[in-house]
């Protein structure tokens, strides 16, 4: 069989994953999890297939064959089954539970067809039907108005990301002429400079991509639809919230060349992983902390994408898709786990520094090993922030004092192991997504080896000294999230106002009610 020939049923594989998902939407949404099991046998086969072809990355009957595809595939449709198993059980008895289905199945079909386009124009589509199918998931509880009121921001928001979008999508198209993803990085690649045009263009694509991701002052609505059914929760952390990082993988070779838009990117970055790691640490809802770190990691993973770092974007995607995934359809049973966790944190002796200190050794070591490897040597800021952040990752390992020859060699198997499985998930991410063709501008490194080191020593005082002037000051303004969301909540309202709530009470009085008081007391 010829190549295209070949090709092309491979595409229809990727095709059929969506079109089964749509099928028994409309059909038979009874059958759910038949339907995403089916969808992920299809997504198996297709990935085994791209495997076993010889032929070089291509897009056939606009599904973009390569490696990034089949893992994206994969890994919605598996979380997909599980999202419907879960929910079969959870809403058994409910009323509304075939339209939630239908949604649901829905949904998935429209990630899935992002995750597989070879078209921008296509993959921008699919991601305003996601958002709006989502949306129907978020309001299946019309009556609850906390639920109508952070579905209305979502949809706001998404709705300003669309604008930035579609703008973006226009002056691309304006100067490349096409929306296929092959011609857009060829088009990138011959010219020696790119039009102001296009940069701009990149920048509202940063602007839509930090909306969607519930970046800082856009966040509000992520740790407020907690009034949805639980995996709803799952599927919007686990998999709805990272499509923006999906997005600018998929346009790298357009967003590298590009001079202010990575840098912008890595700035808002930044402050929303500063700003919502610390938020974090001053809630008590476990679900409304994990919305919180949802925030945060979106915020570290456009970092990333800032500085080039496609290979560990894509890792940490997928990363952050399974640990959600599992966090959220397992928030029952974590209450537990976080107070024995805080229990262990109390009791932990106060040697931060050398732990460390010990962490820097093994993160200098370990970068060490992966230039010998790839017989390079040591240059610019990139390793030694990389260097720096890998032994702030390793330190909170090194803390507790072991006890015995057991807690010692406990404690060194679990270094090592977070060592070695950093090496190998690295190596095996940089086969999957794209390298990068320009080196990022030093200026975003250092903003981030800075920022992110502050962040650690800010959360090492609020833990050493809860009581302490440092942690006195800052709680008032963690507490309330920065009072961003308040902000941005008076002037979106203002522009589009909630729909009312059904009920005797004035919609105005109940929605104020709503959107002022804490969370954790609705939750």
């Amino acid at each position: 069989m010829s190549g295209s020939g070949s090709g092309s049923l491979i595409s229809l594989l990727a095709l059929g994953v969506p079109a089964a998902l749509a099928v028994v939407a409309i059909a038979s949404p009874r059958r759910a999890l038949t339907a995403t099991v089916v969808a992920l046998g299809l997504a198996s086969v297709f990935a085994l297939a791209v495997a076993c072809r010889s032929a070089a990355a291509s897009s056939m009957l606009g599904v973009r064959l390569d490696v990034a595809t089949c893992v994206m595939l994969v890994l919605i449709t598996s979380l997909g089954a599980v999202v419907a198993r879960f929910s079969m059980t959870y809403l058994d008895g409910e009323l509304g539970r075939e339209r939630y289905l239908r949604w649901l199945l829905l949904t998935l079909g429209a990630v899935t067809v992002l995750v597989a386009a070879s078209n921008l124009l296509v993959i921008a589509g699919a991601w305003t039907a996601a958002s709006l199918c989502l949306h129907q998931l978020l309001t299946f509880y019309p009556d609850r108005p906390a639920a109508l009121v952070a579905a209305h921001k979502k949809f706001l928001v998404s709705r300003f990301a669309d604008g930035c979008l579609a703008v973006s999508l226009w002056l691309l198209h304006a100067n490349v002429g096409s929306f296929e993803l092959d011609h857009i990085a060829a088009w990138v690649a011959g010219q020696p400079e790119l039009p102001t045009s296009m940069e701009v263009a990149a920048i509202l694509l940063v602007v839509a991509v930090a909306a969607r991701s519930a970046q800082l002052p856009f966040h509000g609505w992520i740790t407020q639809v907690m009034e949805a059914p639980t995996p709803v929760s799952a599927l919007l952390h686990a998999g709805v919230v990272n499509i923006g990082g999906f997005v600018l993988i998929r346009l790298a070779p357009w967003f590298e060349r590009t001079s202010p838009a990575p840098l912008v990117l890595v700035i808002i970055g930044l402050a929303s992983t500063i700003g919502a790691a610390l938020v974090m640490t001053t809630r008590v809802s476990v679900k409304v902390a994990l919305a919180w770190s949802t925030c945060a990691q979106m915020g570290f993973m456009l970092v990333q994408c800032g500085l080039g770092l496609w290979s560990l974007a894509l890792l940490h995607l997928v990363a952050h898709s399974l640990y959600k995934g599992y966090a959220f359809l397992c928030a029952g049973s974590a209450v537990q786990d976080w107070k024995q966790k805080g229990a262990q944190r109390s009791q932990a002796p106060r040697r931060i520094g050398v732990a460390v200190a010990i962490g820097a050794l093994v993160a200098v070591g370990a970068t060490s090993v992966v230039h010998v490897i790839r017989s390079t040597s040591w240059t610019g800021p990139a390793d030694v922030v990389l260097a720096i952040l890998l032994a702030l990752s390793l330190a909170p390992l090194l803390i507790t004092r072991p006890t015995g020859m057991r807690g010692v060699l406990s404690l060194v198997l679990r270094v090592v192991g977070v060592v070695l499985l950093y090496l190998g998930w690295h190596e095996a991410a940089n086969y999957v997504a794209p390298a990068p063709a320009t080196p990022p501008t030093v200026v975003g490194w250092w903003l981030t080896g800075a920022g992110l080191v502050g962040l650690f020593v800010v959360r090492t005082l609020l833990h050493l000294a809860p009581e302490g002037r440092v942690a006195r000051s800052l709680h008032p303004w963690l507490f309330s999230g920065l009072y961003l969301d308040e902000v941005f909540t008076r002037l979106a309202f203002r522009v589009w106002p909630p729909r009312r709530p059904g009920r005797s009470q004035p919609a105005s009085a109940r929605l104020r009610v709503v959107t002022r008081r804490p969370l954790e007391a609705r939750s």
